[in-house]
């Protein structure tokens, strides 16, 4: 069986759905990436995946100029003929569920987040909606990353709630990502890993910072992530170099693998304005990390106040400097105990293994075929 996966970038399969691929390669089913090339796309010829690059703009919000994926991804699932299509990300939902319906191919889509047109209301938001729901009319199931996001869709009525279903994020490799014993002494290390752009709250992570620092000098923070500025809420670069060189925070810039810097941190700190299900947070707590996040979708799927980590207001940098504070003064004991609350909710919860289930039950469900 034929089996298309399409994302808005190859990093994005590598990183977030090698485990599904290896899965139904494993079934036998051949499978086809379509994404915008990137130095990723080579991996994922080199596990054995067709490689089809798409000309995508990831971070464009012009949705009449995006409608031409819609002819784009028509004349590609024309050609490959898959038995089913596995869409992620906003682009590839709308427009290539509308390019499958025309073939009569079946889809199944993934709503990861509800991305920037959701986070500020206006015309953009109405025109995403409409979108949405025109695209999941034609759908055969999508699932969702948390129950917050399913409700909203539902009560708008931009989907039937009979097609939806709830998967625990990306799921996550538990024995890739396992606690390492740390060892004690020197400062107590924050990080955040995060692109930095505004949604994930690097502002109010730098005015946290700011309000710490001159009292608290054995703290210690650091950011692990990509530049964004031409992303629609990013952040200019200038801005950043100037917190780099007055020594707001440590930048680590980005690294394909993050487990060593994990290891390397006292506390994993995501600000976030919303997430469908953040995978720095599943990482963090599947390495035993406690955790620092805002009270939002997404974010308290994976974080219990006072279980495995610590809750604050999004968008309140006042709040978010008294809960990092409060993490650097608990005892290492309480810390750890919160470590391992974290690590038992990922292994009951979040491991990968129960997407990759979902996803194989669905998809025989869909298509007849095992």
């Amino acid at each position: 069986m034929k089996v298309a996966i399409v994302l808005n970038t190859s990093w994005n399969i590598v990183n977030f759905r090698m485990g599904l691929i290896r899965a139904l390669m494993q079934e036998g089913n051949e499978i086809y990436t379509i994404a915008p090339h990137d130095p990723y796309s080579e991996k994922l010829i080199e596990a054995g995946c067709h490689f089809i690059p798409l000309k995508m703009d990831s971070r464009g919000a012009n949705p009449l100029k995006d409608t031409a994926l819609i002819f784009e991804l028509y004349k590609i699932y024309r050609k490959v003929k898959p038995d089913i299509i596995l869409h992620f990300t906003v682009k590839p939902n709308i427009f290539g569920t509308i390019a499958a319906s025309l073939l009569g191919i079946p889809v199944i889509n993934n709503v990861c987040g509800l991305g920037t047109a959701f986070l500020k209301k206006g015309i953009l938001t109405n025109i995403v909606s409409t979108l949405y729901k025109m695209s999941f009319k034609l759908s055969s199931k999508v699932f969702f990353q948390n129950y917050e996001d399913c409700k909203l869709f539902v009560s708008k009525r931009l989907i039937d709630g009979q097609k939806t279903d709830i998967l625990p994020g990306s799921g996550i490799n538990i024995a890739q990502f396992k606690p390492v014993k740390q060892k004690k002494g020197g400062s107590f290390t924050f990080l955040v890993i995060s692109r930095l752009i505004k949604e994930k709250g690097i502002l109010e992570y730098v005015e946290a910072i700011k309000s710490l620092k001159e009292e608290n000098p054995h703290l210690k923070f650091q950011l692990l992530g990509a530049k964004d500025p031409n992303h629609k809420s990013g952040i200019p670069s200038e801005l950043i170099d100037e917190w780099i060189t007055s020594g707001i925070f440590e930048y680590l810039g980005t690294a394909e693998d993050v487990r060593p810097h994990i290891q390397g941190a006292d506390c994993i700190v995501l600000p976030s304005y919303r997430e469908g299900t953040p995978r720095t947070l599943l990482e963090a707590a599947s390495m035993a990390k406690p955790i620092i996040t805002t009270r939002t979708a997404g974010c308290t799927n994976v974080v219990e106040d006072g279980v495995n980590g610590l809750l604050c207001r999004s968008k309140d940098a006042t709040g978010l400097a008294a809960k990092m504070k409060m993490m650097a003064e608990l005892s290492m004991e309480k810390r750890l105990q919160m470590g391992i609350s974290g690590r038992e909710k990922i292994e009951s919860k979040f491991d990968e293994k129960f997407v990759i289930e979902k996803y194989l039950h669905s998809i025989e469900e869909i298509t007849g075929r095992h």
